[in-house]
C-alpha cells in the first residue's frame, strides 16, 4: 500500500528545530495528541459528570481600575483561561474569550455556565493580548475582533497562529514568536515565549500546524508566568522555567479539564500536578484557571477547586498561596 501523502502546513513554514519537523510542531521527548479512535472511545464511554446549565460566580462582575502603576499587580478573573493582568501601567489579557461558546459553531459546542467576570464594555484600555494556542477555548476570533475595534491591542502569539488570526481579524497588530524568544513591550515590561506540553488544531486536518506556548511577563514588580494550557510532562517545563527565570511572583496555572486521565494526562494537568508545578517553578503565589466555565471533560464542575485545596494541604502549602479563581474575583497579589 502506498504511503499516505503528508498534508502541507497551511499556517507556517520555517526552519527545522527541536520542536518543528518541517511540517508539524511537536513536544520534545513528549507525547502527541491521542488518536481519533481514542477520542471516540472517550466520547462514547460515558462517565461524564453532569454540569448545571448555570453556575453563577459568587463574585459580581468587576469594574477594573483604568491602570495599576508601578510594582502593583492586580489579577481579575474573566473565566476559563481569560484573565486581566494589571501592572506597570499596562493592561494585559490572556486567552480572551467573551463568546457564549468555545466552538467553531455558534449553536453547538461547550457553552459557558457563567458570564464573563468583566463585562466587555467595562474593560480598561487593553494594551497587550497573549494567545497561547489555537484551540477554541483559547483563541476566539469573535472576541479578538471586538478587541481590535475598541482597543487595537498588540496580540502576542506563537508561530502559525498569526495566519489564523489575520484571516479572521483584518488589521490586527500581531507579534509572532518561537519558544525562547523575548519581546520588549514597554514600561520596563518584556514577555518571554516559553514551551509547554500541549498541541493545536482548529479542525480535523490542521493538527499541530501552529505552535502552542506559555508566557513569562517580566515586570518591575516581579515575573508572572501564564502557562496557557499544559500537561505536567514530568515537571520538565516547570524545572526549565525555574532555571531560566529563578522564580515568579505569580504563576497562572490550569487546574481543570483533566478527566479521564488515560486520555487527558499528557496535555491537561490535574490540581495535584498544578501544585507540584507551582513548587517546581518556584512561584510565590499561583492562580488556578481553565475550570468552572466550559464543560470540556468528565470531572464535576467543583472538583478542581476542591482537589486543589486537598493537594495544597497534602503538600503543606498555605491555601492563600494558590487560589482557584472564580469569574469576577479580583486579587491584589502580594509583593515578593
Amino acid at each position: 500500500m502506498a504511503a499516505r501523502k503528508r498534508v502541507a502546513n497551511r499556517y507556517y513554514s520555517g526552519p527545522l528545530s527541536d520542536h518543528f519537523d518541517g511540517t508539524l510542531f511537536f513536544n520534545p521527548n513528549g507525547k502527541p495528541p491521542a488518536r481519533f479512535s481514542d477520542l471516540l472511545k472517550w466520547q462514547l464511554g460515558g462517565e461524564r459528570s453532569k454540569w448545571p446549565t448555570a453556575d453563577p460566580s459568587p463574585f459580581r462582575q468587576a469594574t477594573p481600575a483604568k491602570r495599576i502603576d508601578g510594582s502593583g499587580l492586580r489579577l481579575t478573573m474573566v473565566g476559563h483561561s481569560s484573565l486581566l493582568i494589571q501592572t506597570a501601567g499596562l493592561n494585559i489579557l490572556t486567552d480572551p474569550v467573551w463568546s457564549q461558546r468555545a466552538s467553531p459553531l455558534p449553536f453547538a459546542g461547550p457553552k459557558r455556565v457563567n458570564p464573563p467576570g468583566i463585562a466587555f464594555s467595562n474593560l480598561p484600555p487593553i494594551d497587550l493580548v497573549l494567545v497561547s494556542h489555537n484551540h477554541y477555548d483559547h483563541l476566539d476570533l469573535a472576541t479578538l475582533k471586538r478587541l481590535k475595534t475598541k482597543h487595537d491591542p498588540l496580540v502576542l502569539t506563537p508561530l502559525g497562529n498569526d495566519a489564523i488570526i489575520d484571516a479572521g481579524v483584518r488589521g490586527m497588530r500581531l507579534s509572532v514568536h518561537d519558544w525562547g524568544e523575548r519581546v520588549e513591550i514597554g514600561n520596563d515590561v518584556a514577555v518571554h515565549v516559553e514551551p509547554v506540553h500541549h498541541w493545536s488544531a482548529r479542525g480535523t486536518r490542521d493538527r499541530r500546524m501552529a505552535l502552542w506556548a506559555g508566557f513569562v511577563v517580566e515586570t518591575p514588580g516581579g515575573k508572572v508566568y501564564f502557562a496557557g494550557d499544559t500537561g505536567f510532562h514530568d515537571g520538565i517545563n516547570y524545572r526549565l522555567m525555574a532555571g531560566r527565570h529563578g522564580g515568579f511572583r505569580l504563576a497562572i496555572l490550569p487546574i481543570g479539564a483533566y478527566e479521564p486521565r488515560w486520555f487527558m494526562a499528557p496535555h491537561h494537568q490535574n490540581p495535584e500536578e498544578a501544585v507540584q508545578g507551582m513548587l517546581l517553578c518556584n512561584a510565590a503565589y499561583a492562580a488556578g484557571c481553565h475550570w468552572g466555565t466550559f464543560r470540556l471533560t468528565n470531572e464535576p464542575i467543583d472538583e478542581p477547586a476542591r482537589k486543589l485545596g486537598e493537594a495544597l494541604d497534602d503538600q503543606g502549602v498555605p491555601q492563600e498561596r494558590f487560589r482557584a479563581l472564580r469569574p469576577g474575583e479580583v486579587w491584589d497579589v502580594p509583593a515578593l
